[in-house]
């Protein structure tokens, strides 16, 4: 669907405006970090131990990741406005959920639960395709994300200061009333996109093949996954670099987690504004050697010696900024390899991405010890930031093969 671009605002019958893909997306990325800086007042909270409370990251981001490769055929085949309407409001009771459970085990669950929100991001992406053509989807998703970016910027920060004034729970507060009113917004301004397939949910599994048989939708997903491995490590491992290795407070962990956010805003702005002319393969190359190099130089620091809090975290930002460049692009070339299967592409590669990140996540938070220091969590960003270079070139020497 090409649509109509110019939609009317809080118009049911026209697509969506860009604001409420913006702040759709941005539950989805609010739901996933906001709770970080608690982490270690949580643990005592329920009497367990660190690692167990990890879970509550690496499982979100797994389920997260098995929902969006069934989101996309249902979209594809019930619409998008539908699938998203539900997932905010299975979101919802999740959220109540996490909030009355009585053991960290029932948290997990109702952790587990609240990855239904992946709704938002897998949706606002496949509308955008459904809007807009390969290169200027690369573009409004570089906005888009732009947008969605300032979310989990503040959200470490708000979840840090509501954690130390007003304890854990006030972040799933906030979660349940944000999550109200994107709903809201939803309900009124999120016009169907999609033309509906007419095609049963077995008959969408199907095509399954036909993505999963092209080299290039392989190395667009493998690109976007590898590059954002590094930060789905340091959401696993960054909250015991600052409290067990820095000495941080969970406010001031949260000023300072949100630092990739800030590289991630400008990344998305570049890939906004020079997508179509500069093309996204090589937006993709540059954002995942951007994101090496500040990891690079992170990890000589801490080798040397001279690495501290602030050389940590603030070296994060080229980690943003190289995500920002990375992931719109590729996440636009991995849809256009087949436009018919947008949503479905959308969900297979965000599936890809999130299972990878949940076992780099959890990975980091295991690998990670007071003796360590970060060294491991630094080692482990620069492998994957490296191999998603790796994979964009692949995709870039297939493309000169096919003459594209």
């Amino acid at each position: 669907m090409t649509g109509d671009r110019n939609s009317s605002f809080l118009k049911r019958s026209a697509p969506p405006h860009i604001g409420t893909l913006i702040l759709v997306s941005g539950l989805s990325a609010l739901g996933m970090n906001i709770h970080l800086p608690s982490l270690p007042n949580m643990t005592e909270y329920f009497g367990t131990s660190y690692g167990m409370m990890q879970l509550s990251v690496s499982l979100y981001l797994a389920t997260n990741g098995i929902l969006q490769i069934l989101i996309g055929p249902v979209s594809d085949m019930m619409g998008r406005r539908p699938v998203i309407l539900v997932g905010i409001v299975l979101f919802l009771l999740a959220t109540i959920g996490c909030l009355m459970a009585p053991t960290v085990e029932v948290f997990l669950f109702f952790r587990m639960c609240q990855a239904v929100v992946s709704v938002g991001m897998v949706l606002s992406r496949a509308a955008v395709r459904d809007m807009f053509d390969q290169d200027q989807a690369a573009s409004m998703i570089g906005y888009v994300t732009m947008g969605m970016a300032v979310v989990p910027m503040l959200g470490p920060v708000l979840g840090g200061s509501l954690d130390q004034f007003l304890g854990w729970k006030a972040n799933f507060w906030l979660l349940t009333m944000i999550a109200a009113l994107t709903l809201a917004l939803v309900w009124f301004d999120f016009g169907e996109t999609a033309h509906k397939s007419g095609k049963t949910l077995v008959q969408q599994f199907r095509e399954y093949p036909e993505l999963l048989t092209s080299p290039r939708f392989w190395g667009y997903s493998l690109a976007c996954g590898l590059s954002s491995g590094a930060f789905f490590a340091y959401l696993g491992g960054a909250p015991f670099v600052g409290t067990q290795i820095y000495g941080l407070t969970p406010g001031w962990l949260g000023a300072y987690f949100g630092a990739p956010a800030a590289g991630y805003i400008l990344g998305n702005y570049l890939s906004g504004r020079f997508s179509v002319r500069v093309g996204i393969n090589r937006m993709v190359l540059w954002g995942a050697f951007i994101c090496a190099f500040g990891v690079a130089l992170s990890l000589l620091l801490t080798w040397i010696g001279l690495s501290n809090a602030e050389t940590f975290f603030g070296l994060m930002v080229f980690v943003g900024l190289g995500n920002g460049l990375a992931i719109p692009n590729a996440t636009a070339g991995a849809l256009s390899v087949r436009p018919q299967l947008a949503a479905t592409a959308s969900g297979l590669s965000g599936a890809i991405m999130l299972g990878g990140g949940a076992a780099l996540s959890s990975l980091a938070g295991a690998l990670l010890t007071v003796e360590t220091g970060s060294l491991p969590l630094l080692t482990l960003m620069l492998v994957t930031s490296l191999l998603g270079a790796l994979a964009i070139i692949v995709v870039i020497r297939r493309e000169r093969q096919l003459g594209l």
